[in-house]
């Protein structure tokens, strides 16, 4: 078979194969292509609040008699720019487990901080607050 032949024969159909190849071709590099090329608002930002009430949780009755030191801490949190955007202090939780706690001093317990969907903690300071029971009478 002549090289003219080759070429000539079915020559739309090749012509065809051609442009959906350059297509697909086209398409999946440019998927690949958005994610570099994605806004900074979609890489997160991070919030810091300050001054976030320490809650204690209990099995006691006498919830109200325990006190923590600090009373207050700071957390960090991170996610998605919009989320952050409309993130509260109320949204956030820091907790200090004391269902396990028996009366006794010095104590130091870790806060727990919870926080909704999309959102990271980064960090909390302190990390530790100390736990002072009630004084006996």
């Amino acid at each position: 078979m002549p090289l003219r032949d080759w070429i000539a024969k079915d020559f739309g159909w090749k012509l065809f194969s051609l442009f959906l190849a350059v297509a697909i071709w086209l398409t999946v590099y440019k998927i690949y292509e958005e994610p570099k090329n994605a806004p900074a608002m979609s890489a997160g930002s991070t919030v810091t609040f300050n001054n976030l009430p320490v809650l204690i949780v209990s099995t006691a009755a006498d919830v109200h008699n325990f006190h923590v030191n600090p009373t207050t801490v700071k957390v960090t949190v991170n996610g998605p720019a919009e989320v952050m955007a409309r993130l509260q202090a109320n949204e956030l939780r820091a907790v200090v487990d004391l269902t396990d706690i028996e009366s006794a001093r010095d104590l130091s317990r870790l806060v727990d901080v919870s926080a909704p969907p999309r959102v990271t903690l980064v960090g909390v300071e302190p990390s530790r607050v100390a736990v002072i029971p009630p004084s006996k009478p």
